[in-house]
Formats: C-alpha cells, sequence, structure tokens
C-alpha cells in the first residue's frame, strides 16, 4: 500500500503513528473534533502512519480504515515496520526525517515500544496520545504517580532482559509525556479518567465523527455476544471463559458472538461448536459495525473497551449494553496480581451499562 499522493515535499503540521484499527479510529475522531484549524484546510499537514503488525485480522482491518481515512482526506503511509529483522532500523531511519518536521505528534500506544524509541527523535511541541482502549486508564494512572509505563496484564516479578535493556528509552518516552515550558501533552480519550496528570490536558472522545458517518443502525429483537483477548493475553483460562460465554448466550438468546481481532482460531471454532454461535469475525472496529448495523437490541461483553465506547458509539439509539464481571476463579496464575483489580475498575467506572454479576461456571 502507498502513500497517498498529496502534501509531498511540504513540511507535515501533524504526524500520527497507530498499529492497530481502534487507534485509527480514535485519531479519525480526534481529527474530527479539531475542525479546520487557523492554518490548514481539513487533511492537510496530516500524515498517518500506520505501523503494520504481522496478525491477518488486525492488517486487513487497518487497511480498511486505512481507507476511511484516505476518503476524509489524511495522507496515509503504510509502514512494514515487523516485516524482517531489518524493518525496524528501516522505518525508523525512513521516518526521521518527518519527526523532526513534525509539529505535532499523535499517537494511539504510548507503551509500544516502537513509539517510544519514536519519541526520542521528535522536537515536537505538542503530543497528543487518542484511546488504545483500557489501556489509556493505565497510561494516565503510571504518568499521573510517575511509574514506570507497563501495560496492565504484564507479570510482575523480575523485568525481562529485553525490558532492562530498553529501560532507558521507556523512561525517556515517559519524560517527554510529561508536560514541560516547551511542550504540550494532551489525552484524548473516552475512557473515565480519574488520576489526571498535572498540565495534561484531557479531551472527551464522544465518538462523533462514528455519528456523524454511520447509522443510525437497524436494531433487532436479539442479542449479540462481543468477544475479549483476556484468554489469549494470559489473564483468563480458555475453559471457564468459554463455559461462560456459552451460560451467558443461553440466558440471554444471543445469536451472534462478534470476535476480537486477537482471539485465535482454534478458540473461536471451539466456541462455535460448544455454544451454537455464529462467529462473526468484523472488517472494522465494533463501534464502527455497530453503529453502521444491524446491531442486537442487547450487546454483552465482559469487561473490556466497548463497555466505554459503544454506548456513546450507539448513543441516540435503543441498544442496551450489558458487561458480565469477571469471577477471580477464572484468572489463571500467570495473571498480573494488578489484574483483577484492573478490569473491575473498567466495569465499575463504566457509564450508561447494564451489570451482571460474573456467571457461575464449574
Amino acid at each position: 500500500m502507498s502513500p497517498r499522493a498529496g502534501n509531498t515535499g511540504t513540511t507535515p503540521h501533524t504526524l500520527a503513528f497507530v498499529e492497530s484499527p481502534v487507534q485509527l479510529l480514535n485519531v479519525l475522531e480526534w481529527a474530527h473534533s479539531q475542525g479546520p484549524g487557523p492554518r490548514e484546510e481539513p487533511g492537510a499537514g496530516f500524515t498517518l502512519v500506520v505501523l503494520s503488525p504481522t496478525d491477518p485480522m488486525t492488517r486487513g482491518q487497518l487497511r480498511r480504515m486505512a481507507e476511511l481515512a484516505r476518503e476524509e482526506g489524511h495522507e496515509v503511509r503504510w509502514e512494514e515496520a515487523r516485516g524482517g529483522p531489518g524493518a525496524p532500523f528501516r522505518t525508523i531511519g525512513g521516518l526521521a526525517p518527518l519527526l523532526r518536521r513534525a509539529e505535532r505528534v499523535v499517537m494511539g500506544d504510548p507503551f509500544s515500544r516502537y513509539v517510544q524509541l519514536l519519541l526520542t527523535i521528535t522536537r515536537a511541541t505538542e503530543l497528543v496520545v487518542v484511546d488504545d482502549g483500557t489501556a489509556t486508564m493505565e497510561f494516565v494512572g503510571q504518568l499521573a504517580r510517575g511509574e514506570r509505563l507497563v501495560r496492565w496484564h504484564r507479570t510482575g516479578g523480575r523485568p525481562a532482559p529485553r525490558d532492562v535493556f530498553f529501560a532507558p528509552v521507556s523512561a525517556s518516552a515517559r519524560r517527554r509525556l510529561t508536560p514541560s515550558a516547551g511542550r504540550r501533552v494532551e489525552v484524548f480519550s473516552s475512557m473515565p479518567i480519574r488520576e489526571t496528570p498535572a498540565d495534561v490536558t484531557v479531551t472527551v472522545n464522544a465518538f462523533a465523527w462514528t455519528r456523524a458517518r454511520f447509522g443510525p443502525p437497524r436494531v433487532t429483537k436479539g442479542a449479540d455476544m462481543v468477544g475479549t483477548s483476556l484468554v489469549e493475553t494470559g489473564v483468563v483460562d480458555g475453559d471457564r471463559y468459554l463455559d461462560a460465554v456459552g451460560v451467558l448466550a443461553k440466558a440471554h438468546g444471543c445469536a451472534r458472538y462478534f470476535a476480537h481481532r486477537r482471539e485465535s482460531a482454534d478458540k473461536l471454532h471451539r466456541l462455535a461448536v460448544e455454544t451454537g454461535l455464529e462467529v462473526v469475525r468484523p472488517e472494522l472496529p465494533l463501534e464502527l459495525i455497530a453503529r453502521r448495523g444491524p446491531i442486537g437490541r442487547t450487546v454483552l461483553s465482559f469487561p473490556s473497551t466497548v463497555v466505554h465506547t459503544l454506548p456513546l458509539a450507539l448513543a441516540g439509539t435503543d441498544v442496551r449494553v450489558a458487561v458480565c464481571d469477571i469471577d477471580p476463579a477464572w484468572l489463571t496464575e500467570h495473571a498480573s496480581p494488578r489484574a483483577q483489580g484492573f478490569l473491575s475498575g473498567v466495569t465499575g467506572t463504566a457509564r450508561d451499562v447494564h451489570r451482571l454479576s460474573a456467571v457461575s461456571v464449574v
């Protein structure tokens, strides 16, 4: 995929980095919230860089989202950032001139080692962090407390050698993401922000672009379920998860299961066989799929980003979002000590959702 023509040879005002479809969606939401600035027309000086992962489903969703970004008038630069041992060096080397000229850098994942490396190059005076799901809640809290940047589902204990080697880069990124006299930092989020770092601007993502661009959807009488990658990240036991999905699907009359892009094919095959649910692999982030419709009158989810974002994307419709708690007994022995508290916080802070108790599974 080649960059879109336009703005060639000019200084980019804004440079955005994304590694997932949800991050790209939220960059589009942020851009929509900006409106035409005093120095630019919509899309001018905005270069969106996709640091492509290797997962086929994620790549497919990113390609579709990149098409939407181009339709909005933005320039898209697709980087095979993980295409072999030399890819990181080629990618960073190729992006360095753009980073040095950028006045504003937008990023979807401040925990990403790729993004942290890129932050050591930029001289931008404005840094914007857009939502990367529930991880944004943890990032803001860690920044406010002055802690090192570590994903919530990472296990405790002694850091791996790679983590030790990368620690100076991570520490540098944290310093750059801390506002200073010459640098402004903004967090654009639909997540509940309870700890606001000093001098960080927090802007609410209300999914205005999504609602303006798609829908309203046709709402069906049944229920749909949203999948999660908690099994794949080692947080929840696979058997307990499948049992819980089966119980919930039967109790609420679910017909479809919208798979998370990181869910394994083996797990999804087993889920379809054991529960009878139709497994759907969405081509776009769920917020857009739900807004386009059709969508069930009830959408069931475990603690995840969608319990915060779907009510916003589906505002003005009759769809009810219901979230089922994670029973502590479902957690694996490898789960981070912070996992249960974090997941409970995701559920407890969700607005406009119906809260379900954890289902009983043997």
